[in-house]
């Protein structure tokens, strides 16, 4: 038995911070949970004095591309639990070789995503038509995948054929939308909608986009983003509202969104976080083939940024219409390290309006809700044991998130 003794415990469910808190760890489950005169601690039990500390449940990024070496950087952030949108079966095979071999967050893999041909990356599956659905999907169950990730070239008809051959196999849908808009999406029963993709098409003249989007990746993600300062605000609210009626998650990877919108700026190069990340990830990165390759410009990265308030307004509306947000990075993709992107996201969820309660949830407990995973994102009995203990107060300012103290998974001290 573990005491964690004399922390204050931030409740994200309730939203109060219970002071003088004591934590009852064994078998790395949460047994007991309250103030200290209505816990005893039991006699034997190993307790860790935590005074001056908080404690938060470990953070779930909703949406990482992780590389090997990323997994042991998350953790040493506070990543307790990771929903991995596409490695291609070889490298979802590795992840969970080192995973076993180390301390590593919890891995919800989506194994290789579906995409319409030509597919955008070489291990993404095809999927040419509603017929063939259903064997693509049974494939990624034979290989381990507990989520169906579909790309941007999926159409309606074929989105709607994968949604329902994932419904039978218990399977949720994450959508990176590109020639279906977001409205359809749901309609149709996606899980959640990725990256903010598929709103512009619905609060405007789909046209162009769908035509972009089908010419290719880069020419669809220029246009998408370009076409968001352009958009009426009470177009926006109305989708805004609408996908929170209809129950769908966001995982809106604002932190993807600002730093693309700011390569051309010096200042991101020198980030404190990037000496957690390998040479030979960096070299792999390649910022400047990628620049090359979009054909990005500084008037498009000029527009990227003239994109960011009505990306905030539209998170803004869905969470006060009801809707649910998840955080997520895109990490480890160009410049968004593991772990570290993650406190940056729930900095510009903050920024974007939400408060520092919502951001916490995002990372949290309604992170484990698109999981299913109602052991995970909460502290009470009965839940895994993963937790961050912080330096200072998240509630009081978000940026305390990155006070990582200690790291506990599955009950064990794992870092940093």
């Amino acid at each position: 038995m573990e005491a964690l003794t004399g922390a204050t415990l931030i409740d994200v469910v309730t939203g109060r911070p219970l002071s003088d808190a004591v934590i009852l760890v064994r078998d790395g489950h949460i047994v007991a949970v309250g103030a200290a005169d209505a816990v005893p601690v039991p006699r034997g039990a190993d307790v860790s004095d935590l005074r001056g500390r908080w404690i938060v449940p470990g953070f779930i990024d909703a949406h990482t591309h992780l590389q090997p070496w990323g997994l042991g950087v998350a953790l040493r952030y506070g990543v307790t639990a990771v929903r991995d949108l596409h490695e291609g079966t070889t490298l979802a095979d590795t992840l969970r070789a080192v995973a076993a071999r180390a301390p590593a967050p919890r891995l919800f893999l989506a194994v290789a995503m579906l995409d319409g041909l030509p597919t955008t990356y070489p291990d993404a599956w095809p999927v040419l038509s509603p017929d063939s659905a259903d064997a693509a999907v049974g494939r990624l169950v034979e290989r381990g995948a507990a989520w169906v990730k579909v790309y941007t070239r999926i159409t309606p008809d074929v989105l709607e054929a994968i949604v329902n051959a994932a419904r039978v196999r218990q399977l949720p849908v994450a959508a990176h939308l590109g020639l279906t808009d977001a409205i359809t999406a749901a309609d149709l029963g996606v899980t959640s909608v990725e990256h903010l993709s598929g709103v512009p098409e619905a609060a405007g003249d789909s046209t162009m986009l769908f035509a972009a989007h089908a010419q290719g990746f880069f020419p669809g993600w220029t246009a998408f983003e370009r076409s968001w300062s352009t958009l009426d605000t009470a177009a926006l609210a109305v989708v805004a509202r609408e996908l929170a009626a209809r129950r769908v998650f966001l995982v809106p990877t604002l932190v993807l969104h600002e730093t693309l919108s700011r390569l051309d700026d010096s200042s991101i190069y020198h980030s404190a976080d990037l000496r957690r990340v390998p040479d030979s990830a960096r070299r792999d990165w390649n910022v400047a083939g990628m620049i090359k390759r979009a054909g990005w410009t500084r008037a498009d990265f000029a527009a990227f940024r003239a994109a960011r308030p009505s990306q905030d307004f539209v998170l803004r509306t869905f969470v006060a219409s009801g809707g649910r947000v998840a955080a997520g990075t895109d990490a480890s993709n160009q410049l968004l390290v593991p772990g570290a992107s993650l406190h940056t996201e729930m900095e510009l969820l903050v920024r974007a309006g939400l408060s520092s309660l919502t951001a916490l949830r995002a990372a949290t407990s309604w992170a484990a809700d698109l999981l299913r995973a109602d052991s995970l994102g909460r502290l009470r009995p009965g839940a895994a044991a993963d937790l961050v203990v912080l330096g200072a107060d998240p509630l009081a300012d978000i940026r305390n998130t990155r006070q990582v103290v200690r790291v506990m998974l599955g009950g064990k001290w794992v870092g940093p």
